[in-house]
């Protein structure tokens, strides 16, 4: 089929206008920068298959696809792709080794690695350091956890290598999720430590409110942040409610028995640190709203899990 049509000047002008108005923006140009280009005002005849073009695309048929091409969207930019499909690979590998009853675990590791923080000289915090500290009396038990994160390290090798910081800051959120908590998106890119944090910077489980609060201070983190933070004690064998369910529990426990430093608590409940929270005015208050309102619990959990887990962290530049 023949499909003929006259190269005018006042075709491509028109073209060109809309493609203007299309991109949003006025383009001027001088005589003296632009060349004039004359065209001879002859007819030109196209020779065209019927399947690629309907009989009746005209001047106003190329005007409209001249302007609707540019209001296209931009497609993600390949950094972002390759993020989103980093996150999946790991999270994908995670879960072939995560279960209910090793989430405690996971999410014991993450704080035992960004606990090192110090806020004085911005050292510590959540680097990987944790697998050169195992054998700290107050990391005891976390061998077995990293020898599970282990096999996805090594698995991820071959694939998209991925460091321990990373590694651990996912595991933790991806434990929170398994147990029933909100699902908390972690950023990837963090750099290992290639030596141990110092020692002593770890909060006992013995500390009272005041020092509690003190200690968290000086990792950058306030009464509320750290009542939040305690509420992950909710999993595990403190006593709060089921071992592998994250919900409000620890708060609601912690409500009723409150009134001196034990809280009247069984000795098999909480630690003494937890109960310590609930004799504090301040934190006693904070307990208090999230034992009423899970949903604020878990919305203030993913914002000081996300601060946790970024804290002290080195970024790799890609």
């Amino acid at each position: 089929m023949n499909c003929t049509t006259t190269a005018a000047a006042a075709d491509l002008a028109l073209l060109s206008s809309a493609a203007s108005v299309s991109a949003g923006r006025e383009l001027n140009h001088s005589s003296k920068s632009s060349p004039v280009v004359k065209f001879a005002a002859k007819r030109l005849t196209v020779s065209c298959a019927a399947a690629s073009s309907p009989p009746h695309l005209g001047r106003r048929g190329l005007m409209y696809m001249a302007t609707t091409s540019l209001l296209i969207p931009f497609p993600k930019s390949a950094a972002s792709a390759a993020a989103a499909d980093e996150n999946s690979l790991l999270q994908e590998e995670i879960r072939k080794v995560l279960t209910k009853n090793k989430a405690p675990g996971f999410l014991r590791l993450v704080f035992h690695d960004a606990g090192t923080f110090d806020e004085g000289d911005k050292t510590g915090g959540m680097n990987g350091s944790i697998v050169y500290e195992l054998d700290r009396p107050e990391n005891a038990g976390l061998q077995k956890t990293v020898k599970i994160l282990e096999k996805v390290k090594d698995e991820m090798e071959s694939a998209r290598p991925v460091s321990w910081a990373d590694l651990i800051a996912m595991a933790g959120a991806e434990a929170v999720l398994i147990c029933g908590g909100p699902e908390i998106p972690v950023r990837l890119g963090r750099i290992d430590a290639t030596v141990p944090d110092p020692t002593g910077r770890l909060p006992e489980e013995t500390l009272d409110a005041k020092n509690m609060k003190k200690s968290f201070q000086s990792k950058g983190f306030s009464a509320q942040e750290l009542v939040a933070l305690s509420g992950a004690h909710t999993i595990g064998g403190k006593g709060f409610g089921s071992p592998v369910v994250f919900d409000n529990s620890y708060y609601k426990i912690l409500a009723k028995k409150s009134g001196s430093s034990s809280g009247g608590m069984s000795s098999m409940i909480g630690l003494p640190s937890d109960k310590a929270l609930a004799a504090d005015d301040e934190c006693y208050g904070w307990i208090s709203k999230y034992s009423e309102d899970q949903n604020l619990f878990f919305e203030d959990f993913k914002k000081v899990y996300t601060k946790l887990v970024d804290t002290g962290a080195k970024w790799s530049s890609a």
